[in-house]
C-alpha cells in the first residue's frame, strides 16, 4: 500500500460520511429516516438492493469459488429471469398492499403477535450474524494482509469499519445509505473491471489467462440434481432462486427497499436494476478469478507445505491487490473491496433499526423529532453489537461461499416460511407456523452442519435453503390444519391476532 492508496481510502471514507451529513436536514420524520418519504428513485434503490445483497463475502468470494472450484457457480444468472417473474409479480404487490414499515407488521394480521415478534426476531439474528461475518472477513481476510499487520488487528478493524459504517448511517438514515450504496455499486463494478484489465495487460492478452483446457482441480459440470454432487446446475438453480425469493419476501433489508417506492411497479423497475447489475458483477468477477487463476498459474506463488492455488483461492485476489497491482488503482480495488461491506452494513443497520423500532419498542409518540433520535441511537447500538459478534467467526472454516450458505443462510428459508404461510394460506394459524419455523430451522443446520455432527447423511450445503423451506412449509401447512381442529375457535382466533 502506497500513500496514493491510503489517499484514495481516506477519500472514499470521507464521502461516505459527507453524503451522510448531506442528507442528515431531510430526516424530519421516522418514515423519512427508514423510508425516505416512500419517493426515493427506483433506480437508486436498485443498485442498494443490489450493493446490499452483495456483500464482502461473494465480492471476494466469487473470484475465490471460480479460481478453486469452476464455474458452476457462476451458472446461477440463469435464474435470474425466473426470479424476476416470480418476486416481481408473485410477491412485490401483495407486499405493498398495506403501509407498513416494517415488513413484519404484515405477519401479526394474520398469524398474531407471537408470529410477528418470530419473524422480527429471526431477522435480527439472521442479519447481525451476517453483518458480523462481513466485518470480520473484511479485516482478517483482505486488510490485514494488505495493509502487512498481524492478525491481532483484527478487532481494531472490525471496530473501525463498524463505527464508520454507524456514523454516516445514522446521520443521514435511509437517504444516505441508498445513495451510498449507489456509489459504492459503481465502485464495485469499477474494482471488477480495473482487475481484469491489469491482469490481461500484464499477461499480453485475455488468450494468456484463458483456460485451453480444463483445469484438473475443476469440478467437472453437472447438470442434473445430484445430492453427492458439491454443486450441480439444476440444485443450484433451485437453490438460488429459491433464496432470492425469500430474501425478496421476507428479508426487511429488500422489502424496505421496494416500500420506499411509490408503487408496486416502481418497486419492479428497482428489482430489475438489482438484478442487472447484479448479474453483470457476478459475471465479471468469475471472470477475474479465471484471470487470477491464469496469472498464478504463469507467475506461482509461494506456497506454504500442502498448500496448492486452488486451496487458497479467497486470500489470491488481495494477494493480486497487495503485490501487482499498480499504485493508485490498487486503492481503488480496494474501495470496491470496501464497497461491498460498507453499503451490506449501513443496510443491514439502518434495517434492523426499523424493525427494533417498529416490531419491539412501538414507542408511539407525536414529537418525531424525539423518534428520530431514538433511531439514530439505535443505530449505534447495533452497529456496536455487530462488532462484538464478528469475534465469534474465529469459530468456523470453509471457503467464503460456503460460510454465506453454512452461516449467514441458515435462516434464509425458515423466516420466508412465516411469510408463506401468511401470505398463501387461508388456514394458517400461530401453532402452525410455530411448528413449520422450528422444524425448517433445525433441518437447515442438520444439512449445514451433516458432517460436523457425524450424520450418516451427507448432503450438499446447497440443499440448505430447499430442504428446510419444504419442510418449513409442508409442517407449517399440516399444523396448522390439525390445531385448527383440535383447538377451540375461540381460541385459535386469538393465537392469530
Amino acid at each position: 500500500m502506497t500513500y496514493v492508496d491510503l489517499l484514495v481510502l481516506v477519500a472514499y471514507a470521507v464521502l461516505m460520511v459527507g453524503v451522510g451529513v448531506y442528507y442528515s436536514r431531510q430526516n424530519k420524520t421516522a418514515d423519512d429516516y427508514l423510508l425516505g418519504g416512500r419517493r426515493l428513485s427506483p433506480i437508486a434503490l436498485g443498485l442498494s438492493l443490489f450493493a446490499t445483497l452483495v456483500s464482502t463475502l461473494s465480492y471476494l468470494g466469487n473470484p475465490g469459488e471460480m479460481l478453486a472450484h469452476g464455474p458452476m457457480m457462476v451458472t446461477q444468472v440463469a435464474a435470474f429471469p425466473l426470479i424476476f417473474v416470480i418476486v416481481g409479480y408473485g410477491l412485490i404487490p401483495l407486499l405493498m398492499r398495506q403501509p407498513v414499515t416494517s415488513a413484519y407488521e404484515l405477519l401479526e394480521s394474520r398469524l398474531g403477535t407471537s408470529i410477528r415478534m418470530a419473524g422480527a426476531g429471526v431477522f435480527l439474528l439472521l442479519r447481525l450474524g451476517w453483518m458480523a461475518t462481513i466485518l470480520f472477513a473484511t479485516s482478517r481476510v483482505v486488510l490485514i494482509p494488505l495493509l502487512g499487520l498481524d492478525p491481532s488487528w483484527t478487532a481494531a478493524i472490525c471496530i473501525s469499519l463498524g463505527l464508520l459504517t454507524a456514523l454516516y448511517a445514522s446521520i443521514g438514515g435511509v437517504k444516505a445509505v441508498v445513495m451510498t450504496d449507489a456509489i459504492q455499486s459503481v465502485t464495485m463494478l469499477a474494482g471488477a473491471i480495473v482487475t481484469l484489465s491489469v491482469i490481461t495487460i500484464k499477461l499480453g492478452g485475455v488468450s494468456a489467462w484463458w483456460p485451453q483446457v480444463w483445469p484438473e482441480h475443476w469440478q467437472t459440470p453437472h447438470w442434473g440434481i445430484d445430492p453427492n454432487v458439491r454443486v450441480s446446475f439444476g440444485m443450484l438453480m433451485i437453490s438460488v432462486t429459491l433464496w432470492y425469493v425469500c430474501t425478496n419476501g421476507s428479508d426487511q433489508m429488500s422489502i424496505q427497499r421496494f416500500l420506499s417506492t411509490r408503487d408496486p411497479a416502481a418497486a419492479r423497475k428497482t428489482l430489475f436494476v438489482s438484478q442487472i447489475t447484479d448479474g453483470t458483477v457476478t459475471l465479471l468477477l468469475g471472470l477475474t478469478g479465471v484471470a487470477l487463476l491464469g496469472f498464478y498459474t504463469a507467475h506461482p506463488p509461494e506456497l506454504a507445505a500442502g498448500q496448492t492455488i486452488a486451496s487458497i483461492g479467497d486470500q489470491l485476489f488481495p494477494k493480486f491487490i497487495m503485490t501487482e497491482m499498480p499504485s493508485g488503482l490498487s486503492g481503488l480495488v480496494l474501495a470496491a473491496i470496501l464497497s461491498a461491506a460498507l453499503s451490506s452494513l449501513s443496510s443491514g443497520v439502518n434495517s434492523a433499526c426499523a424493525v427494533l423500532e417498529r416490531d419491539f419498542l412501538s414507542a408511539r409518540t407525536d414529537d418525531e423529532r424525539a423518534t428520530v433520535r431514538r433511531l439514530k441511537w439505535l443505530t449505534w447500538i447495533i452497529a456496536l453489537v455487530a462488532i462484538a459478534v464478528s469475534m465469534l467467526n474465529l469459530l468456523f472454516v470453509g471457503n467464503l461461499i460456503e460460510r454465506c450458505f453454512k452461516l449467514i443462510n441458515l435462516l434464509t428459508a425458515p423466516l420466508f416460511v412465516l411469510f408463506f404461510l401468511a401470505l398463501f394460506v387461508p388456514w394458517a394459524n400461530a401453532i402452525g407456523a410455530w411448528c413449520g419455523l422450528l422444524l425448517s430451522a433445525a433441518t437447515a443446520i442438520l444439512i449445514a452442519y451433516s458432517k460436523e455432527l457425524s450424520l450418516p447423511i451427507q448432503i450438499s450445503f446447497v440443499w440448505i435453503i430447499p430442504c428446510s423451506l419444504l419442510v418449513g412449509i409442508t409442517v407449517g401447512c399440516l399444523a396448522s390444519a390439525v390445531a385448527g381442529l383440535i383447538v377451540p375457535r375461540s381460541k385459535t382466533t386469538h393465537l392469530t391476532g
